[in-house]
């Protein structure tokens, strides 16, 4: 295939409108998170209040970080999203590590914990062994790896009607909670407990791992329609819808679930659709049946966007160019999709849900302030560029998310300093990488 670029300089053709970039951004979001997270964030909270101040909290974080990377998306509408964005903003080295990071831990691992999550609700109807549930999750990998690998069409044809079917089953769930009667408006009453500050940054990180795939709609930025326009209205868009829904979930299992109850109930999603009388006893199939549609459709959304990055960073220099390679009959960057596809295949058979969900949180969050930063140093450095969007409420609205996305990051590294810093050596690792094979090559334009 002819080595034909757009004005951006990218080579995969643009296909993706605004509604299908919207779906990309809610459906990669809303995976298994708002089904598993609730019941940890109201064990480290233990009080109605604080547990939803902590949802709102965590959406004005993404809000906020989805503002001001939306001018970044307008600038440099690139295949990679971040990568890109920390490559103009700061610099080659820290946007390899962001590669990095996703090829070796990050992304692998999002694949492996949803589509694990998506063979443990299959086991509601056919009984699985633990061995079994892997296979499975390997299975589900294989089976989008290649729906993507024939083209970002079919995959957005899928991820919208999935992402159509997941987000109205959800509203359906919070209209039938509300409506069911057996609820409790007393249960959002504060049971006095006091507010910590150090425990609500522990509470937030769960929270991110729900919220995160706010940004991911960016790596793909290389395909989508009139991007200038187009990314920054999706990706404010998409990010209103995803908080929308999450808080009208939690306000919902709340009125269903005492806080105290809910702290045990890891599949709250079921326990509060027992309570619906309406459902009878349907109600632990239809939440099985809605969280497998969610987890499916945030697979096909993670692998719309993370194989761009390995993508964005061959075509740039900074990695293996066979991985730039696109298929001459689809149109897809077939290389990268079957690497992403091949370590997270690798990733879930040998690892179980807990272990990939470690290897995952914290590990992006470092870049995204790095990112954001970004923002800041080119604002300095290149006043007179072309901006179509220009962030709002700058620069207190990304200033805010700095401080509050490292109060998380350090906070976690204070109160479990093994694990984070385990992630933060896997990233510095990509360093001498970089020395050896990157930092000595000019990064094309």
């Amino acid at each position: 295939m002819a080595d034909q670029r757009d004005a951006y300089g990218e080579r995969l053709p643009r296909s993706v409108g605004l509604l299908g970039a919207v779906a990309v951004l809610v459906g990669t979001t809303i995976g298994s998170g708002i089904f598993r997270v609730p019941a940890t964030v109201a064990t480290r909270l233990g009080d109605p209040t604080w547990f939803l101040v902590a949802w709102v909290l965590g959406g004005l974080l993404a809000l906020f970080g989805a503002l001001t990377l939306a001018e970044l998306a307008s600038m440099y509408p690139r295949s990679g999203g971040v990568f890109a964005f920390l490559e103009e903003g700061v610099g080659p080295l820290p946007a390899f590590l962001f590669g990095w990071s996703q090829l070796v831990v990050i992304r692998a691992s999002a694949l492996g914990a949803i589509a694990t999550i998506f063979a443990e609700y299959l086991g509601y109807f056919i009984p699985l062994s633990p061995r079994a549930v892997q296979y499975v999750a390997a299975l589900v990998i294989l089976a989008v790896g290649l729906l993507n690998y024939i083209g970002v069409k079919r995959a957005g044809a899928v991820m919208n009607v999935a992402t159509v079917a997941k987000y109205g089953a959800m509203v359906l769930l919070v209209l039938l909670a509300f409506g069911s009667g057996t609820g409790d408006a007393g249960h959002f009453a504060s049971n006095g407990t006091g507010f910590q500050l150090s425990l609500m940054g522990t509470a937030i990180v769960p929270i991110m791992w729900a919220y995160d795939g706010w940004a991911d709609l960016t790596y793909m930025s290389g395909e989508v329609k009139d991007p200038n326009r187009t990314l920054p209205r999706a990706l404010i868009i998409g990010t209103l819808l995803i908080i929308a829904i999450y808080l009208s979930v939690n306000a919902a299992y709340l009125y269903l679930v005492p806080i105290s109850e809910m702290a045990g109930q890891p599949l709250i999603a079921s326990t509060a659709a027992n309570r619906i009388p309406l459902l009878g006893g349907a109600g632990g199939a239809m939440i099985a049946a809605v969280v497998m549609l969610s987890t499916f459709s945030s697979v096909n959304g993670s692998m719309m966007t993370s194989p761009r990055i390995f993508f964005a960073m061959a075509d740039r220099g900074l990695f293996f160019k066979g991985i730039a390679r696109v298929s001459p009959r689809f149109q897809s960057p077939s290389a990268a999709i079957w690497l992403a596809t091949g370590l997270g295949v690798t990733y879930v058979l040998f690892n179980n849900f807990q272990q990939l969900a470690d290897k995952f949180v914290l590990g992006i969050w470092p870049f995204y302030i790095v990112a954001v930063v970004g923002v800041f140093l080119l604002r300095r450095r290149r006043p007179d560029a072309e901006r179509p969007y220009r962030a709002f409420g700058y620069p207190l609205v990304p200033a805010v998310f700095l401080i509050a996305a490292t109060f998380m990051v350090v906070n976690a590294l204070v109160t479990d300093p093994v694990n984070t810093g385990i992630t933060f050596a896997i990233i510095l690792a990509g360093v001498p990488v970089y020395l050896v094979r990157g930092g000595r090559k000019a990064i094309k334009s």
